[in-house]
C-alpha cells in the first residue's frame, strides 16, 4: 500500500480525504463498465459488417470478460504490495492502444484480440479506487466519507446504464469503429490525472525493493490463470464437447488449493477468506446479480434490435429510464445505513423485471419496452452500491485491492453465464421465444439472489453499526 508522507500531502489535507483522488478515480474505475457496455448495440452492426452470427459476435462480451476475470484480482494484489500509481499508469496506457487495434480492425478475429486487450487494460481501476480509499482512512484516522463510495458506486452504474445509448449515438455518427475510438481518448485523460494527482512511491533502497517482489505468488497466479480461464471457456461453451475443460478447472482448482495453503504470503489466502463467509456470501450474490444485469443488457438489447426492430440508437434510448431510475436509486439509498436492505430492495426490482419480461412481444408497445427499462433502474441503482460497500467493510484491509479484484471476477463470471444463456437462448437470431427463455434463466437467478441476502444474518450485523454502514468514522 502506499505510504504517503504528511510532507507530501500537505498538512491542511491531513484531516480530510484528498479530493484530488476522486477523478482519476472515477475515471479509472468506468474505464471497464464504458467498454462491457457500450459493445451492447454493436453486436448486431459488428455481426453485419463481417458476416458473423450472435453465437460469434458474443465473443466480443466474453473476451473482454475472460481477461479482466483473470486480471482484475491480480492486478489487485499487486496494488496491494506496489501502489496503485504504476499499475493505474500501466493499464490505462493499455486501453488506448487496445482503442487503436480495434478501431483499425480487419476482421472479427483482431476485433475479439482489441477486446482481450481492453480487459486486461481496465484491470487496474476499481481495485487501485478501492485501494486510495483504503489508504485515505490509515492516513487521516477516519473511514472514507460515505459520499464517496456512493460516488464510485454511482459512476460506475452509471456508465453501465448509459453505455448503450452513448453507443448507439457513436455508431450513428461514426459507425461501430467509434466505439473503440473512444478509449484512446478516455486513456489519455485517465494517463494523465493519474500521472498528476496518484501519490508516488516513497524512494527505497534494494533490500526494501526486494521485499516486496518476493511476496508475488506468481506460481499460485499461475494457477489460478489456469482454473479461471478453463473455467470461464466451459461456461462459453456449454455442451458435452467441452466436458475436458471442466476436468482442467477442478485439476487446476484443487493444485492452486494445494499452493495456496502452503504458501507463506499466498496470492489469494484461502485460510483467511475460507474464514470470511460473509465476504464469500457477497461475492456469491455478486455472481448471480450480474447474471440477470447482464443478461438483460446484452439479451434484452440485442431482442430490442432484432426482434422488435428498434435501431441501435433507439435501442439506447429505451434504456435512458433506467439510466436516470438507477441514479436516483443509487443517491437516494447511498444515504441510508447498512446493505441488507438495498440488497432486498435490489432483489425485488430484478424480480419485478424479470416478470415483465416475460409478457414482452413484437407487438407489445413501445411504452412497455420504457417500464421495463424503469424497473430495471432499481437493481442497477441498488445492488452494485450494496455490493461495493459490503466488500469494502468485509475484507482484510491489507488486501483491499485483491478483494475488490475478486468482486469483479465473480461479477464477470455471472456476466459470463448470462453470455452464455443469451447465446444458447437465442441462435442465429434474436427473436422473442429465445428472450422469453433468457428471462426465465434470469428469474431463477434473481429468486436465488433474494433468498442469499434473506438467509444470511450476519448483513444485520453489518447494518446494526451505523459508522460501518455509512462508511463514517
Amino acid at each position: 500500500m502506499t505510504d504517503r508522507t504528511t510532507a507530501a500531502r500537505g498538512d491542511t489535507r491531513k484531516a480530510g480525504f484528498d479530493r484530488r483522488l476522486v477523478p482519476p478515480m472515477m475515471l479509472g474505475s468506468v474505464l471497464n463498465p464504458i467498454n462491457s457496455t457500450i459493445v451492447a448495440v454493436a453486436l448486431v452492426p459488428i455481426g453485419a459488417a463481417f458476416g458473423a452470427p450472435p453465437s460469434q459476435t458474443a465473443w466480443l462480451v466474453s473476451a473482454l470478460y475472460l481477461a479482466t476475470a483473470l486480471g482484475q484480482p491480480i492486478v489487485g494484489r499487486l496494488i496491494d504490495i506496489f501502489g496503485p500509481r504504476r499499475l493505474f499508469l500501466l493499464s490505462t496506457s493499455l486501453v488506448g492502444v487496445a482503442g487503436v487495434v480495434g478501431t483499425l480492425a480487419p476482421d472479427l478475429g483482431v476485433l475479439i484480440a482489441a477486446r482481450v486487450l481492453l480487459g486486461f487494460g481496465t484491470c487496474a481501476g476499481y481495485p487501485a479506487a478501492m485501494a486510495l480509499l483504503r489508504s485515505e482512512a490509515e492516513r487521516t484516522g477516519q473511514d472514507s466519507p460515505a459520499g464517496v463510495l456512493t460516488a464510485l458506486a454511482v459512476a460506475n452504474q452509471t456508465i453501465a446504464v448509459i453505455g448503450p445509448l452513448l453507443g448507439g449515438l457513436l455508431i450513428g455518427l461514426g459507425g461501430w469503429r467509434s466505439t473503440f475510438a473512444l478509449n484512446i481518448p478516455l486513456a489519455a485523460v485517465a494517463v494523465a490525472l493519474g500521472m498528476l494527482r496518484l501519490p508516488k512511491q516513497p524512494t527505497m533502497d534494494a533490500a526494501a525493493r526486494s521485499r516486496p517482489a518476493a511476496t508475488i505468488d506468481l506460481p499460485g497466479m499461475g494457477l489460478f490463470a489456469a482454473m479461471l480461464i478453463s473455467l470461464l471457456l466451459f461456461l462459453m461453451n456449454l455442451h458435452a464437447g467441452s466436458w475436458y475443460l471442466l476436468v482442467i478447472t477442478i485439476a487446476a482448482g484443487a493444485a492452486f488449493t494445494v499452493r495456496e495453503l502452503r504458501a507463506g504470503t499466498p496470492f489469494i489466502d484461502l485460510r483467511v477468506l475460507g474464514g470470511n463467509i460473509p465476504l464469500l456470501a457477497t461475492y456469491g450474490r455478486a455472481l448471480v446479480a450480474y447474471v440477470v444485469s447482464y443478461a438483460f443488457l446484452y439479451g434484452f438489447t440485442q431482442w430490442t434490435e432484432e426482434g422488435y426492430g428498434l435501431s441501435p440508437l433507439h435501442a439506447g434510448l429505451v434504456q435512458i429510464p433506467m439510466f436516470l431510475v438507477g441514479i436516483a436509486v443509487s443517491v437516494t439509498v447511498g444515504r441510508r445505513n447498512g446493505v441488507l436492505g438495498k440488497l432486498l430492495f435490489g432483489a425485488v426490482g430484478q424480480i419485478a423485471a424479470c416478470v415483465l419480461m416475460l409478457t414482452l412481444t413484437a407487438d407489445s408497445p413501445v411504452w412497455m419496452l420504457v417500464a421495463l427499462a424503469v424497473v430495471f433502474g432499481v437493481p442497477q441503482g441498488s445492488n452494485s452500491l450494496a455490493l461495493q460497500n459490503s466488500v469494502y467493510f468485509q475484507a482484510d484491509p491489507e488486501r483491499i485491492g485483491s478483494s475488490a479484484g475478486l468482486l469483479r471476477t465473480f461479477a464477470y463470471l455471472g456476466s459470463m453465464i448470462a453470455s452464455s444463456a443469451t447465446a444458447a437462448s437465442f441462435g442465429r437470431h434474436a427473436s422473442t421465444s429465445g428472450m422469453h427463455h433468457l428471462a426465465w434463466i434470469m428469474l431463477g437467478a434473481g429468486v436465488l439472489y433474494l433468498l442469499v441476502s434473506v438467509f444470511d444474518r450476519s448483513l444485520r450485523r453489518l447494518s446494526a453499526d451505523p459508522a460501518e454502514a455509512t462508511g463514517k468514522a
